[in-house]
């Protein structure tokens, strides 16, 4: 079942008004039309296309992108990820133009398709749902969540149950109506600020987010720690932006390498803060850190999530088989003419880094769009 809350905090018309005010560069839509038409040939004519993006820009302050010219944006947008390190697959992204969806209601019932139809049944498929853009004429709803699937997090006397990160989301939410059951893994809602008036709350259905819980192939107690993860990690708070068109609702998914959950998610001392209570249950000696047991907890924490994932059937890369992948896009994309970038400090994974080819060289630093961008949200 969906709940549909309405807040009292009003939206931000200055904010409003600057969109309303803004018409597409030209140039990044020539630049970005140029592309399209020299990775894909067949395309058609060039220069006819530019035209009738003139007329469109002179008389609307924008234009449209045919579908095939979003599918190929939102794919480069992939390649172009500078922190991402699974870009080996850019081409199978799964496009979802769902751009004549406009309305709060009508963002919530996709997000949640958009679940549904990337879980597979574990079969994880890389896909982006791609919403209305922003125009001269009305700013599009955005998401105020990060990512379509994230745990509540509770400020109690003792401390925050469940992920600290994000504490002032699940208060938003309260604020909003909603009421979690206070535990580690509640599910928070998608909040959804709409072109005018005031934000909406969905809850997301139970069948649309597939959970694994978590057990280790050699300790039985492991389970008893009652941790579990989620799936599919949907990044949901970037704008997509393709030659000068913003598209701020665009969520899209990868598929999980371990240890963004065994090394951060579940690990970080501002997150779930495992290691600890990983270390106590194997025995190890916390009393001092030569005994490099945050170094034995974590790894015994990663083959856990690796083990639990594959046990349930759901897509999920390990850290050296991706670094390895990373290293033939990037040599595929060298081969053919195209700057790839990247982010050290992202690509090299979180645990074992020097252990990994990625940590071995340097990467070139360029910001190339296509891209998903950080706009900041425009809330008051």
């Amino acid at each position: 079942m969906r709940t549909w809350i309405r807040n009292l905090r009003p939206f931000d018309v200055l904010a409003a008004q600057a969109v309303i005010e803004r018409t597409t560069d030209m140039r990044e839509a020539e630049r970005f039309i140029r592309l399209h038409h020299a990775e894909n040939p067949s395309a058609g004519g060039l220069h006819a296309r530019l035209r009738d993006i003139a007329r469109d820009v002179a008389r609307y302050g924008t234009y449209t992108h045919t579908y095939e010219e979003l599918e190929f944006g939102a794919r480069v947008a992939w390649r172009n990820s500078n922190r991402c390190i699974g870009r080996l697959y850019w081409r199978s992204l799964k496009v979802r133009d769902r751009r004549q969806v406009n309305t709060a209601e009508g963002v919530a019932l996709e997000c949640v398709a958009h679940l549904r139809e990337a879980t597979g049944n574990g079969k994880i498929r890389p896909t982006v749902t791609v919403l209305a853009p922003d125009t001269p004429a009305q700013r599009a709803p955005r998401l105020l969540n990060d990512q379509l699937i994230r745990y509540a997090g509770y400020r109690t006397p003792d401390g925050v149950v469940g992920d600290p990160r994000n504490v002032a989301l699940t208060e938003t939410a309260g604020a909003l109506g909603w009421r979690g059951r206070g535990g580690r893994f509640d599910v928070l809602p998608l909040v959804i600020q709409p072109a005018f008036g005031d934000p909406l709350l969905c809850n997301v259905p139970g069948d649309a987010v597939l959970e694994v819980p978590l057990a280790h192939p050699d300790y039985a107690w492991f389970e008893e720690l009652g941790l579990r993860w989620h799936a599919v990690p949907a990044i949901s708070d970037m704008c997509l932006e393709i030659g000068g068109i913003c598209y701020p609702c665009a969520p899209f998914n990868g598929w999980y390498m371990g240890t963004e959950i065994g090394a951060r998610n579940l690990a970080d001392a501002d997150r779930y803060d495992q290691l600890p209570v990983v270390a106590q249950r194997l025995g190890l000696d916390t009393s001092t850190e030569r005994s490099l047991w945050r170094d034995h907890a974590l790894v015994e924490l990663n083959v856990a999530v690796l083990h639990s994932f594959e046990r349930a059937g759901v897509t999920m890369t390990d850290h050296h088989t991706e670094s390895r992948r990373f290293l033939t896009h990037l040599s595929k994309e060298e081969k053919a003419g195209r700057v790839c970038p990247a982010d050290w400090s992202w690509i090299v994974p979180p645990l074992s880094g020097s252990a990994t080819p990625v940590f071995h060289r340097y990467y070139d630093t360029s910001v190339l769009t296509p891209a998903f961008v950080h706009h900041r949200q425009a809330l008051a």
